[in-house]
This record gives structure tokens, sequence and C-alpha cells, in this order.
């Protein structure tokens, strides 16, 4: 990567200089504000690739400054650095876009790699632009499309194909990351060995540990015989950690001696084993906001995320929505045995107008159900609505809120009426209403009356806070 433009916005001089001098060694163009109406002085002038943006500035608020610039801000990752009293408005800063965030005091070596990282998104977004009126790929080791920021992708995934780093990739759920992690396996040296993918979010707490690194016969109850487990099965190849988020802590630590040692110990043996595998992760949550919630550990990101990889959601792709959909029916009319000439012009309209929150996999959902539903040798697509009950009026407030003691609090229920037994009956007798829409009800109910507190939901609830986390972070992409 060539030297990145930088603007570092901070009001203490020694630590502005302390982080020039190292970022100008690694051999980045840096400059300097120390307040808020120079960096907007800065930011009207030039165009950076990142901004180190400290959040207590002697004129300005850092959050402030980021929501007023947006607009400039839209192709260059903001690094948010931050004391620990102002942790909370850091995750707020990261929720409106910012690339990462940095508390203090930062070591070199991570503010060297975080600003690395985020100046290559900023260049891969420079390279959407610059593929414009470049030849354009119609498909890629599994991916469809031929829209611009999909060209970016398939030229990061070539440059990065043949690297033993390992890669992080973000995306919304139905994106692709699966196909993504496949498709970087496929365009390395490692191509021709095993590509072996692991669910982490599917698999028990108590079985992960023995699927990932294997187990000797009689170690625990139930094991039967030997298993070399996933990352041995990969040896020479690629191992694919799926919803890496989901992992315990107590196996993140596993996961992090393997990451730096290249040996493993299988469950119930005392000797270890070399492997020689790339490591690929995704998850479709904010990694950051899971290492500053304490979900997931800190050193086990920075180990993983050395080449970070976001996919686009499907409504940012254009047109690519209607290749992939006729691509789609061409495959699921020959399977049905139905002969389909083409998709009807206002079904075209329809499947350009949606907003496709379920991305890819939604639209394969809807293709098949039309193939399999219709008649007739036009295929008539109606992409399905969102769903909308009486849970409605029920509808948590978007906006973040803090507890008075200054720990970070899920969005408090709005007010409404109280959940109760009777209601549920009657929520369960209106057929109208999901499954999905009476939980909801319920835990936001529950949400409400514990003051926000996740933690204290999930034990009344009888369910893990991740579960309750995992549905909040649903229920908000879906609006």
């Amino acid at each position: 990567m060539t030297g990145a433009r930088i603007l570092i916005v901070e009001d203490s001089a020694s630590l502005a200089m302390s982080y020039a001098a190292q970022l100008t060694d690694a051999g980045h163009e840096v400059e300097l504000a120390q307040t808020g109406a120079e960096a907007e002085a800065q930011l009207g002038a030039a165009q950076f690739d990142v901004v180190l943006l400290d959040l207590q500035l002697p004129d300005a608020n850092g959050l402030d400054l980021f929501q007023a610039q947006a607009s400039r801000l839209q192709e260059t990752s903001v690094i948010v650095v931050t004391a620990d009293g102002s942790l909370g408005r850091a995750v707020e800063a990261m929720r409106l876009g910012a690339y990462d965030f940095l508390v203090k005091p930062v070591s070199s070596e991570r503010l060297l790699t975080t600003v690395r990282n985020g100046a290559e998104r900023h260049q891969l977004a420079r390279e959407v632009k610059a593929v414009r009126s470049a030849s354009r790929r119609d498909s890629f080791h599994g991916f469809i499309g031929a829209s611009p920021v999909m060209q970016a992708i398939y030229r990061a995934i070539e440059n990065i194909g043949d690297s033993k780093a390992a890669v992080f990739i973000t995306g919304e759920s139905g994106s692709g990351k699966e196909v993504a992690a496949e498709a970087i396996h496929l365009s390395g040296r490692r191509a021709k060995k095993p590509f072996i993918a692991i669910n982490c979010g599917a698999i028990p707490e108590n079985l992960l540990e023995s699927e990932l690194f294997g187990h000797v016969k009689g170690a625990f109850t139930g094991a039967l015989e030997n298993r070399i487990g996933a990352a041995k099965a990969a040896d020479g190849g690629t191992l694919f950690l799926d919803e890496i988020c989901e992992m315990e802590l107590k196996l993140q630590v596993k996961l992090l001696r393997f990451l730096q040692t290249g040996m493993i110990q299988r469950v119930g043996n005392s000797k270890a084993e070399p492997v020689d595998v790339r490591i690929v992760c995704a998850t479709n949550r904010q990694p950051q906001v899971e290492v500053a919630e304490g979900r997931f550990r800190e050193d086990l990101y920075y180990r993983l995320n050395v080449i970070p990889l976001e996919l686009p959601p499907l409504r940012d792709r254009g047109d690519d929505v209607l290749v992939i959909a006729r691509k789609f029916a061409e495959r699921f009319a020959d399977e049905e045995g139905r002969l389909i000439e083409q998709i009807t012009p206002e079904s075209e309209e329809s499947l350009l107008a949606h907003s496709w929150p379920g991305n890819v996999r939604e639209l394969q959902n809807t293709i098949r159900r039309a193939i399999v539903m219709g008649d007739g040798p036009e295929l008539i697509v109606e992409p399905m609505p969102r769903i909308a009950s009486s849970a409605a009026s029920l509808a948590m407030t978007p906006e973040p809120g803090a507890s008075a003691d200054g720990q970070e609090r899920a969005p408090a229920a709005s007010p409404g009426p109280s959940f109760d037994a009777g209601q549920a009956r009657e929520m369960g007798a209106d057929l109208s209403v999901s499954l999905d829409a009476i939980e909801r009800v319920a835990i936001e109910a529950r949400l409400g009356a514990l003051d926000g507190n996740v933690v204290q939901t999930a034990r009344t609830l009888g369910v893990s806070p991740s579960t309750i986390y995992r549905k909040m972070e649903k229920w908000e992409q879906a609006g």
C-alpha cells in the first residue's frame, strides 16, 4: 500500500506530534488540526484517506463535528481517538459510520495497524470509481454481478488471494460472506487444498472446541472415536470461521493461542500438533462494537483483522439485482421443470425498488417462491413486504441511551401499553401476527421494565445476552 494522506484532529500538541512522527516514519503524509474550526477548514480544502478524530476539542464536540462533516467524510476512514470516559460516545460514533476507535494511550503498533487498515478501505473505495471505465466481469468465483462496487471486490480478492494474512469479512446477513471466503481460497495458491467452513453460531459452545480442534476417543461422554477437527482438516488450505462474534470468550482465548503458535491441541490430548492454515472469518455485526462491549477479545480482533473486506448490501449494487434474479430464475426453472421466457417488466421494477434487507439470500428465496407458485412463460415476482403487526406500536426507540452510572445501555422501549398474559393470548389468537412479532413484543416489554438492561432481561427470560443483542440487531436492520 502506498502512503496515505492523514488528518490528525487533536488538541494535545504532544500527542499530535507523537502520532505524526510515527505515521510519517511509516511513509504517510500527515496534517494537523488542534480545533474543530481548523479541522473544518482542512476538510474543506483537501480530501483525506484517514482522519484521526479526538472527541474532546476546545471549541467543539468531536461527535458533532463528525456529523456536520458527514458528506465530506463519505470516502474517508474516520478513526475516533478517545479517553476511557468517552467510550460510550466512541461506540455511538461507530454507529454513525466511524471506521474504528482507539483508546488513549495508543500503542504504536495499534496506531499504525488501524491507520493502515483504514487507508486500505479508503483506497478500495477509490478503486470503485476507477473501474467504472475499465473492463467488467459479470461473475467471479461464485459471485454474480457487474456493478462497479463488485468489480472492486473482485480485484481486492485477487490481490489478497496469495497472501497468508488473516482476512476479516464484514457485511449484512445474506450479502455473500461465505462466497467471498471461498473466492479468496480459490484465488490463491491454496486453491487445490481443502476449504473448511465452520459456523461458530450454529454449534453449541461445549461442542465447538471439539469441532474446531478435534478430540481423542474417550475425552468426554459421546467421544466414541478420534476426531481430527476442522483446523487439521484444513491443513494446507483455508479455515473459514463464519459468525466469529458468536464464539464464547473462553474459546476465543484458545483460538488466539492457535493463531499465535500455529499449533492445535485436541480435547483430551496433551500433545500439540502443527497446522498450516489460512484463516478467513466473517460476521454480520460491527466487530468494533462487540469489542467495546466486552463480547469479543480486542487482541483476537486485531490478530484476525489484518486484511478487512467489507461486502456491500444488495441495495447498493444497482442493476446487479436483475442480473442475479435472472440467473436464479434460469436455475430454479430448470430444477422445477418450468419454461420461463422472461421476468415481467413490472416485476423487474418491483425488484429494483425493494430494499432487500435479507440481501442475495432473500432474493434467491423470492425467485424460487415465484417459480414454484407461478405458471406460464412469464415470471411474476413479488418481493415479500415487511412484517406489519400490532407489535409496531411497541417498537423500540432507535437512539442508544446510557444509565446514570455511565454504563452503555440498550435502547429503552418507547411508552406504550404493558405486555401481559391477556395481551399475549390476544396476539396468539390473531392469525396475522407472526411468532417473531410476539417474541419481539415480549422482549421489548421486558427491556422497558428493566430500564434497558440486556443482561438482566436475558437472565429473567432464560436466554443468553448474545441472543437478545442478535435479535435487537436484526430488528434494527429490518427497520
